[in-house]
Parts: structure tokens; C-alpha cells; sequence
């Protein structure tokens, strides 16, 4: 994980004037804070064909005929897609890597910021490529990413037999597997989706199709013993190696198994987005008590209060004795702390952050075409034209605060305590 604590905590406010680069370029794109807040960044034009990233006001040296998908890693690096003469690849920081290919796409970052994965694509081949080294073997087809934590290990779908199109009988046989740095299974089914990694990057797992019918999880391809009428996607329990999923079972209701095993005895009208929380004690999920209505089941057990749209971004606190998740109700949407809804309502919000100690509850939200922070249902008094998610300092008394206003970029430090208090 990045370490946070080396960041500068200290209570006030820095600003980075960003208004002028449209002066300076034909056209800016969509900005991109870093999360210690010290960087903001955007892909600009600089004339027909010639691309590249403006950190701070300082353009990169490196032009590209087009730069996409322009992300900060966790330890601040700005990264983005980059095309040169044709051949897609990554840059970072303004360097690009060595390899360059057909095309790339949907990059992945480890916690630590230090490894970046990409889906590549050659001579119509594809694989992933880790740090610009791409897997010795490339597939037919590929869908479905995954990365361990660290950064040491990445998957995907992956189509293992060629066959012609509409060729059903070839199609029943099995000819789509799950690979794990490039080795897929030896077993094949029908078809391979959503996948997970194990937290020590040795095992994987994916929901599997068996045969017209029937559905089951799939860990380091050996399916479950037991088969079910539709699956969702399967998470590792903390530390193991065994696989949690949602799984359909008779009259079409939901609960979760692991290893094929039933683990919840409360059935719902529909089960997703599980979630363990930090050390594995607790397992949450987002759940339908009843069609239509939604909300989130804590080992099994849900919360009285219930939305009629979507509940969504399920979030432990550190400590794992707290949850909050959002809620949709009417076009309005809510955040829901252990079952307690916040009285504001919002045109927007993002996922709840908590505090280190689990005691606050941040978030970012939108209101009246405005973007601001909530604190414990508390808003931020300034009214921004854009914002990114805030940050709690490790130890819990700050709060990192960025922002764009009048053409102004904001890096501000707050206390926790003047805040709540």
C-alpha cells in the first residue's frame, strides 16, 4: 500500500492556477487530481496530431499522436495510453514503455502504485502486458481482467480452441478457460467470466458456464461439486483459498456459497457485490429482500431500510465493525452508515470514505450541479465545479480536500474536529 504518512498533513491550502492552459493549448481534456492531491493533470493538444499530458501547469516532453485514459497510479505517477506512429503502448510520467502493440486498453495499477497491467492486442492475438512485458502466450480472445493486490500476478478469459462462428457443436465442447499470467486452465467450459485472485496471488477463480444449463465456480479450474442455475461474480475469502459466490438456487431465489456449499440460510431476490471485511470476520453483500427493493445484508442479516432504485459501493470501515454503502430513491441519492441513512440527499455521490478509527464517514457528492464533501451528513461549506473523493489522514484527525474552482485548483488539509464537532 502507499504510504500516506509521508504525505503533507499539515492544516492549510495550496492552489495551481489551471484556467490559463486553455491559453496555452488548442484544446484541455477532463482533469485528474493525484491522491496525495500535490499533482493535477490533463491530456491537451498541442497541434493536428500532437498529444500529451500537462502535470502542473509543465507539459510532458514527449508528444504522442493521441493520449487516452490519463490516470494518476496510487503513488501519484501519471499514466496514460499513448499511441506513436500507429503502435499503442503506456506512458508514465512522459516516458514510454518500450513494447508498443496494435492497441492497449483498460490498465490496472497495484495498491502500491508500483506495477501497471494492460490488456494488449498484436496481429489479433491478445494478452496482458505487466510493466510493458507482455505473457509469453496470446489468445484467440480475451475479456475479464484481474490483478493480485501486489501487482505480482494478473488474469483473464481467455479463448483456448478456435472454432468457426455459429459452430455450436465446437461451442458445447468447451473452448474458453481462465489464465493466470498467461497459462491458462487445462480444464475448458463453455464459457468464463468475472475472475478473482487470491490475496497470495496463487489461486484463481471465475464463474464458469458448464453447459447450456448449468453454472458453478471455477477455482484454479476444477468447478465446484455442486452446480447451480446462474452464479455471480466470486471473491477469495481473506487470506484462503476458498471462493465466495452468489449462486441461484431453487425458486430462483439468491444467497452465497463457498466451495459450493451454502453459507447464508436467508434467501433474497437477487445477491451481488459480496464483500469480506478486513481480515475476513464479517461478509457483507448487497441483497433484494424483495423484488425491486434493495439494500445491504450483513452475514446474511439486512438492514430495515431499503431503496427502490440501487444500493451500491459497499465499504468497510478499517476495522471492519462498521459499513456504509449509497442508496437511490426517487433520482436522490442517500449514503447509509450501519443501516442509518443521512438526512441530506444528493443529485450524485461517490463511495464512502471512513476514517482510520472508523469514528467518520466522508464522501464525495454532488448538489445543485455543485460538488462538495459531506462529513457525517456535515456539508462542506464551498460549492465546487469539480472534486475528487477526500482522503483521511492515517491517524484520523485530517482530511485531504481537492478541488477545482473558477479555474483554480485547491490542494486543503482540514481538522477532522472543527469539522464534526
Amino acid at each position: 500500500m502507499v504510504d500516506q504518512d509521508s504525505w503533507d498533513w499539515d492544516v492549510g491550502e495550496r492552489s495551481i492556477p489551471v484556467a490559463e492552459w486553455r491559453d496555452r493549448f488548442r484544446w484541455v481534456e477532463e482533469p485528474y487530481v493525484s491522491p496525495d492531491g500535490e499533482s493535477i493533470a490533463a491530456v491537451v493538444n498541442q497541434d493536428e496530431g500532437e498529444f500529451t499530458v500537462c502535470v502542473n501547469g509543465q507539459a510532458w516532453d514527449s508528444v504522442f499522436d493521441k493520449v487516452w485514459h490519463l490516470r494518476f497510479t496510487p503513488d501519484g505517477r501519471a499514466a496514460a495510453l499513448v499511441s506513436e506512429m500507429g503502435e499503442w503502448t503506456v506512458a508514465v510520467d512522459g516516458t514510454a514503455w518500450e513494447q508498443k502493440f496494435a492497441y492497449v486498453w483498460n490498465p490496472m495499477f497495484s495498491a502500491d502504485g508500483r506495477h501497471i497491467a494492460v490488456a494488449v492486442q498484436n496481429d489479433m492475438k491478445y494478452c496482458l502486458a505487466v510493466d510493458g512485458t507482455p505473457w509469453e502466450r496470446s489468445f484467440d480472445n480475451m475479456t475479464y481482467f484481474a490483478m493480485s493486490p501486489e501487482g505480482e500476478h494478473t488474469a483473464a478469459a481467455v479463448q483456448v480452441e478456435s472454432f468457426e462462428t455459429a459452430n455450436i457443436e465446437s461451442f458445447q465442447k468447451g473452448v474458453f478457460a481462465a489464465a493466470l499470467d498467461g497459462t491458462p486452465w487445462d480444464r475448458h467450459f463453455l464459457n468464463v467470466w468475472n475472475l478473482a485472485i487470491s490475496d497470495d496471488g496463487s489461486h484463481l477463480a471465475a464463474e464458469v458456464r458448464l453447459n447450456l444449463y448449468e453454472y458453478s465456480i471455477a477455482v484454479d479450474g476444477n468447478a465446484w461439486d455442486q452446480s447451480f442455475s446462474c452464479v455471480w461474480e466470486p471473491v477469495f475469502r481473506p487470506g484462503g483459498a476458498s471462493a465466495v459466490a452468489p449462486v441461484r438456487v431453487a425458486g430462483g431465489k439468491w444467497t452465497l456459497a463457498e466451495s459450493g456449499r451454502i453459507l447464508w440460510d436467508r434467501r433474497f431476490a437477487q445477491v451481488w457485490q459480496q464483500q469480506f471485511s478486513p481480515g475476513g470476520g464479517c461478509l457483507a453483500a448487497i441483497v433484494a429482500p424483495r423484488y425491486g427493493r434493495w439494500t445491504v445484508a450483513v452475514d446474511g442479516n439486512p438492514w430495515s431500510v431499503t431503496f427502490g432504485q440501487m444500493v451500491t459501493d459497499l465499504t468497510f470501515s478499517p476495522d471492519g465493525k462498521r459499513i456504509a454503502a449509497l442508496g437511490k430513491e426517487e433520482e436522490r441519492w442517500r449514503i447509509v452508515v450501519d443501516g442509518s441513512v443521512w438526512s441530506n440527499t444528493f443529485d450524485m455521490a461517490w463511495r464512502p470514505v471512513f476514517s482510520p478509527d472508523g469514528q467518520n464517514v466522508a464522501a464525495l457528492v454532488e448538489k445543485n450541479g455543485k460538488y462538495t464533501v459531506a462529513v457525517n451528513d456535515r456539508l462542506w461549506e464551498r460549492e465546487c465545479d469539480a472534486a475528487w473523493s477526500p482522503v483521511f489522514s492515517t491517524d484520523g484527525t485530517a482530511i485531504l480536500l481537492r478541488s477545482l474552482e473558477d479555474g483554480t485548483y485547491y490542494r486543503r488539509i482540514k481538522s477532522v474536529n472543527d469539522w464534526v464537532r
